[in-house]
């Protein structure tokens, strides 16, 4: 299972800056590789509008 980053997303880069793996890309709404992803979930953590989850 891994993350997914939904439509709240503001792209602020929070994200990018916390995943160990660089599984996030940057976009209008960040992109997780599912493959890449750890399921660690630092990047639902560290996110401020709550836009990612467990896919």
């Amino acid at each position: 299972m891994a993350y997914v980053i939904n439509e709240d997303c503001i792209a602020c880069g929070t994200c990018i800056d916390e995943c160990p793996v660089n599984a996030i890309s940057e976009g209008d709404i960040y992109k997780i590789d599912p493959d890449a992803c750890t399921d660690c979930g630092t990047c639902a953590d560290a996110c401020p509008t709550e836009a990612i989850h467990p896919a």
